[in-house]
């Protein structure tokens, strides 16, 4: 059992699975999310890759969101920006990226999970994996998550969830708003149907599913300056007096 936090990929017949781990439920400090960016980007660019499948390590959470850790010792709004920003750059290296990425989602996701999982271009998921956008309850808001979660759920749905901010909803209910593609049991029967999946994706022409992920992600060229836009607002929350009071209840 892993102990330290990690961003991984491993190739095997033109499928690339990227997964990244902590052991605080898998939550995302800045250095984690910066591998996986990276990660991500360079798989897109790599020619002998395919497919991508993104998940994380563990059998329990998929994503805590963003690490408290982190969070608790912001002072500044410029540092703030830029810890926000980290969820961005998740979010916008998996737009830009031109291979497929699907999602496998073994359990809970919380806030920016939430948003990783909705970036993906086909997410599948366990029957225990449920979903919550937490952040109204700290005195920020899922601000920089929610152009992806508003894009693959529709506006009813991420605002159901934002403004709700205290409720797990489970797996299918998101399947039913359109997070998730397919449900499953448990992980082992996940595991079977996101690799089957992804080697069928593989016999399909590589310039079809470049020009049909543009296609998916039309509309989104402003991106870039959205999300760090959307970070700068977090970042300027996570200083309010309400946001400080409430985070003290966090520190260990």
């Amino acid at each position: 059992m892993a102990t330290e936090a990690y961003v991984n990929q491993k190739i095997q017949n033109n499928i690339a699975t990227i997964e990244f781990f902590h052991p605080e439920q898998n939550s995302l400090p800045s250095d984690v999310l910066k591998k996986l960016a990276d990660t991500i980007t360079e798989a897109g660019n790599n020619d002998d890759i395919k497919v991508i499948i993104l998940q994380s390590g563990g059998d329990r959470t998929f994503c805590a969101g963003a690490s408290f850790k982190e969070l608790i010792a912001i002072n500044d709004a410029a540092t703030g920006k830029v810890f926000f920003s980290g969820f961005a750059n998740v979010i916008n290296a998996m737009r830009k990226c031109p291979k497929f990425i699907i999602g496998r989602i073994q359990g809970k996701t919380v806030g920016g999970g939430v948003g990783i999982a909705a970036s993906t271009d086909y997410c599948m998921a366990t029957q225990f994996a449920s979903i919550k956008l937490s952040e109204l309850n700290v005195g920020i808001g899922p601000f920089v998550v929610s152009p992806a979660i508003e894009r693959k759920m529709g506006v009813s749905a991420m605002s159901q969830i934002a403004i709700d901010a205290n409720t797990f909803y489970d797996a299918e209910w998101a399947r039913s708003k359109g997070l998730f593609a397919n449900v499953y049991p448990d992980i082992d029967e996940l595991d079977e149907a996101v690799l089957k999946f992804a080697q069928h994706l593989c016999t399909y022409n590589p310039e079809a599913m470049v020009e049909m992920k543009k296609i998916f992600w039309r509309g989104t060229d402003d991106w870039d300056n959205l999300l760090a836009e959307r970070a700068a607002i977090s970042g300027r929350l996570v200083l309010s007096d309400f946001t400080k009071e409430t985070l003290k209840k966090f520190k260990v």
